[in-house]
């Protein structure tokens, strides 16, 4: 029987792992560092970003924050603001800017101009991620965010609403609709958990848990003889945990992660948001997916931001015409964005994981469709990767790239980090960005 990288046993309530043998296994399943779970997160935000609030006026490990990303001083260290890279192929055939960036954020090739079925893209980097790790987790990957909508119709200047309303694509013609209802998130990630189990009920859901573990120490007994010596220590360290385990099992009313509270149905825009950004905190925590991809809204989004003092749809003033009424508008709202990411980014990094927290084994990219309202430019975009990817990445610094790479290469570079090594990606990624 061909046994799959990761041996399972449990069921609703429990999920234990056999450690790492490499003597049931080939030698493709020794790649990567065993034991470190790295996580891909993209996190989109609509209209491009005021890049004079935005960029920082030197680079190196010394720079200073900006306005935009002041929100971030607590995981500065944690960071790469990476200035001049271009996404090029995003360039649109006429109009249509919006819609093409935002097909293209994740997948970096030219959209074929079409507003009926024949829409044609590519497969995203989060979904290159999703395949490769699709047997490490229950669900490959999470497609989440807070404007819904259909894919069908013209959205943009020509451009298929499939184009506008998503950034992951399982393959050329296949977009991947996201999840927008945080109580329909949360029935995904944590079908059958009750908040208000009773004791009894907790138990019942204990016992069985430890009935679980007497197994998996039968089972692991069973694969002794079958084994080298190195993998029979590897064995007999992985016992002594399952038996500390079964103490734990029985001194704690809950073995698994906690969730939060099941969304209810009535909240405000920073409430969804907040909402949506625990869900995928608590995604990772729960090791139920290790790729999200979020978008803050829709391509051209013309959402009000009156809560935070800013009137008018965010695409109008986004097309600011150089006026300063319009930078500042500008400005807030790319600041409560930028809020909204260290929001998740401290979260991310509270959350422990064996001496790194799982922000340290992670990349989250930010970014958005373009780079100005105003120009619709592909070059210089905004972007932030935060996280370490296991020590991988060498964060805490901002690098100024002067137009000259491509977006593809920084999403070959993570695939690297990840341990998803690809030769070229896009129309335009053929070597890892040197990140220095």
């Amino acid at each position: 029987m061909k046994l799959s990288r990761r041996h399972f046993l449990g069921g609703a309530a429990a999920t234990v792992a056999l450690p790492f043998l490499p003597s049931l296994f080939g030698r493709s399943a020794q790649a990567g560092e065993p034991g470190t779970a790295k996580r891909f997160l993209a996190f989109y935000v609509p209209c491009g970003i005021h890049m004079k609030k935005w960029t920082p006026s030197t680079t190196g490990a010394d720079y200073q924050l900006t306005p935009i990303l002041e929100p971030l001083s607590a995981v500065k260290q944690k960071l790469l603001v990476l200035s001049g890279l271009g996404n090029a192929p995003l360039k649109p055939e006429g109009a249509g800017d919006h819609a093409a960036g935002t097909a293209g954020f994740l997948t970096c090739r030219h959209i074929t101009k079409t507003s009926g079925e024949s829409i044609r893209n590519g497969i995203s980097i989060d979904q290159v991620f999703a395949n490769a790790l699709a047997e490490q987790t229950r669900i490959p990957s999470l497609q989440l965010g807070i404007d819904g909508g259909g894919g069908i119709g013209d959205c943009d200047s020509g451009y298929s609403c499939a184009y506008a309303r998503n950034i992951s694509w399982a393959s050329e013609t296949q977009p991947l609709p996201k999840m927008t209802n945080p109580k329909v998130v949360f029935d995904s990630l944590f079908d059958g958990f009750d908040p208000n189990a009773t004791a009894e009920a907790i138990a019942r859901r204990r016992k069985f848990r430890s009935s679980v573990l007497d197994y998996v120490n039968q089972d692991a007994n069973s694969l002794k003889n079958k084994l080298g010596k190195t993998d029979q220590r590897k064995l007999d360290e992985y016992l002594s945990g399952v038996r500390s385990l079964e103490q734990r099992v029985q001194d704690a009313t809950e073995l698994a992660c906690d969730p939060i509270e099941r969304p209810g149905d009535n909240y405000t825009f920073p409430e969804h948001v907040k909402l949506m950004l625990d869900l995928t905190v608590m995604a990772f925590q729960c090791d139920v997916t290790r790729v999200v991809s979020f978008m803050l809204g829709n391509a051209g989004s013309g959402r009000s931001y009156e809560f935070i003092g800013v009137s008018g749809a965010h695409h109008q003033i986004s097309h600011h015409q150089d006026l300063q009424e319009n930078f500042d508008k500008l400005t807030a709202i790319d600041i409560w964005e930028v809020t909204q990411l260290a929001y998740l980014l401290e979260r991310l990094d509270a959350i422990d994981e064996g001496g790194r927290s799982i922000l340290d084994n992670s990349a989250v990219f930010f970014s958005s469709e373009i780079e100005d309202g105003n120009s619709h430019s592909h070059f210089n975009m905004p972007i932030v990767v935060a996280g370490g990817l296991g020590g991988d990445l060498p964060t805490g610094r901002h690098i100024e790239y002067g137009n000259k790479e491509p977006v593809a290469n920084l999403f070959l570079r993570l695939a690297q980090g990840m341990g998803v090594p690809q030769s070229a990606f896009g129309d335009d990624g053929t070597a890892p960005l040197d990140l220095g």
